[in-house]
């Protein structure tokens, strides 16, 4: 007799922003395919940050964990003409300059090795000569990476959504309520559904459902995120992050740039976030002082994200069969292609 076929995998995810979509596309289409029920609406007026994400994707990141997951998403898009279409790739280049000190070797050693040519570790005085900074601090750094730019995250979880149906998962949009041993999801029609593992993967409203739920929020918070998009005369500078003064940002279209600087609104609702005028003055001043062009915001946009007190966009569990698939540092988009193969191999294989 042959041996007993294992049933599959009831695997329930609730949130569809990128994270959410592209688990239930690896999950329903590894070789040890799991059943999957993907929950949309996993809470009230969902309006994810994958839909305002900029979508900058680069190698470099100051962990060597982060740094392998996001050279191999980087390399998984350039690599596959599919992926470079679902992402709406443009590479424009990276530059991540660092303060004086700052860790270089170990990264650019995994970048070397998933990115081969891709990145070279240049000082202050080059940076000022071949990219528009305008003030710098001694001892500065840079990774500059040719194999970089930005993505449209909510492209790719359109993409994503449409293929985990064409593969078999079944999209939800009845909103859940809570998760609850066994483990279930209860929706807020009153339905219980059973599932051999629930992924929580709805972004910043992770934390509360977490909290209706009565499980621990696991280390996990909600921040705002922000930026503005405005003309400024910048030339000969791609996707880019400056860790001394705060500030990154992607070209974004003839003329225009993306520009931002980290908030510090941490707790943020995620059903009321709104743009704050006074960081967007700031980004306008910065841009001036770091960068010496004018820089008009046109356009704001704020959204919330998730975050956890250790970074990365990982499988965590909080309870028997019960994890969350989120908290990244802001920006899930560069290790999402990575972090979610890992993921569901996790997730296939757990009992």
């Amino acid at each position: 007799m042959g041996a007993t076929r294992r049933p599959a995998l009831r695997v329930a995810i609730v949130g569809g922003g990128v994270a959410g979509a592209l688990l239930a596309l690896r999950a329903v289409t590894a070789p040890a395919a799991a059943q999957v029920d993907l929950f949309t609406a996993g809470a009230p007026g969902q309006g994810d940050a994958s839909g305002v994400s900029g979508g900058l994707v680069r190698g470099f990141e100051a962990g060597t964990d982060a740094c392998r997951a996001a050279a191999e998403s980087v390399a998984e898009i350039r690599d596959s003409a599919v992926l470079r279409d679902w992402t709406g790739y443009q590479e424009t280049g990276s530059l991540y300059v660092l303060p004086d000190g700052g860790e270089t070797e170990g990264p650019v050693a995994v970048l070397a090795a998933y990115l081969p040519g891709s990145a070279e570790v240049i000082g202050r005085d080059r940076i000022l000569r071949d990219f528009p900074f305008r003030t710098l601090p001694d001892g500065a750094v840079a990774v500059v990476e040719r194999h970089a730019g930005h993505i449209s995250p909510q492209r790719l979880r359109t993409a994503a959504l449409r293929e985990a149906v064409a593969a078999g998962a079944t999209v939800r949009a009845t909103p859940v309520a809570v998760v609850t041993p066994g483990p279930s999801v209860r929706t807020a029609d009153g339905g219980e559904h059973p599932y051999d593992h629930v992924v929580l993967a709805a972004g910043a409203w992770t934390p509360r459902l977490l909290t209706r739920s009565g499980l621990p929020a696991g280390g996990l918070r909600t921040k705002q995120i922000q930026y503005s998009v405005g003309e400024t005369p910048l030339a000969g500078l791609g996707s880019f992050v400056d860790e001394n003064s705060g500030l990154y940002g992607r070209p974004y279209g003839d003329g225009a740039f993306l520009l931002g600087l980290p908030t510090d609104r941490w707790d943020a609702d995620p059903d009321t976030v709104r743009p704050d005028a006074s960081l967007a003055e700031r980004v306008e001043r910065c841009a001036e002082r770091v960068l010496g062009v004018p820089f008009a915001a046109g356009r704001t946009v704020a959204a919330c994200d998730c975050y956890h007190d250790t970074p990365g966009l990982l499988l965590r569990r909080v309870g028997p069969g019960l994890h969350t698939f989120t908290g990244g540092s802001g920006g899930a988009a560069k290790t999402v292609l990575s972090a979610s193969r890992t993921a569901a191999a996790t997730l296939l294989t757990s009992t």
